[in-house]
């Protein structure tokens, strides 16, 4: 499998349990970066045949990309974008990238959560959110296996029991690991009932 921001707080999660699970795992990075067992491949989003070499050969491309302070707001939309010609051009079908439950306001919350939490989260993140959205819209016409991983506000915990909803916000869900956001991803890549839907995850 291929990770996109593998430096980050979910992607460092994502290369080294996809290792433990026996995965070949490839990060991809634009700075140096060591991982004992991974392939690296330093690339930035607009290196086309770098990102065509890192993904060629793999089951899946796992997305963990989030803006840095001082970085482009659209790094989520770029990432996959970037993701999807790769995948494109080297026959690779799933993809499995990080989403934000605070984006969406539906069923699965509280009446509270949709009238006041979540439009004053929108309005407080909405570049970010923006971005997301934008991501999701690239993500749906590609054509691709995809499924977007939603958690809630993210902690450096680590492992514990979560729960998984399709489609729509987990009720009363409100932190969830970035250990754990990693272990979702990896369980989603092998169950066909996530493809083409939003997998929403929290305690």
């Amino acid at each position: 499998m291929t990770v996109f921001g593998a430096t980050g707080g979910i992607g460092r999660h994502l290369v080294e349990q996809g290792l433990r699970l026996g995965y070949e795992m490839t990060a991809v990075v634009r700075r140096d970066y060591d991982v004992p067992g991974a392939t690296v491949v330093r690339a930035t989003l607009e290196d086309a045949a770098g990102l065509e070499g890192a993904v060629a050969g793999r089951d899946a491309v796992l997305t963990a990309l989030g803006r840095r302070k001082g970085g482009p707001a659209t790094v989520q939309a770029d990432g996959a974008r970037a993701a999807v010609a790769a995948m494109r051009a080297t026959g690779v079908r799933r993809i499995v990238s990080v989403d934000a439950a605070g984006r969406v306001a539906d069923r699965g919350d509280s009446l509270l959560m949709r009238a006041v939490a979540k439009p004053l989260l929108q309005r407080v993140l909405k570049e970010g959110f923006d971005d997301l959205a934008e991501a999701e819209r690239v993500l749906r016409a590609s054509g691709l296996d995809w499924t977007l991983i939603s958690p809630p506000r993210l902690t450096d915990g680590g492992h514990r029991p979560y729960r998984t909803v399709v489609d729509r916000n987990v009720h009363g869900g409100r932190t969830l690991s970035r250990a754990d956001v990693a272990d979702a991803m990896l369980k989603s890549v092998r169950d066909d009932t996530h493809i083409h839907r939003r997998v929403n995850i929290a305690y």
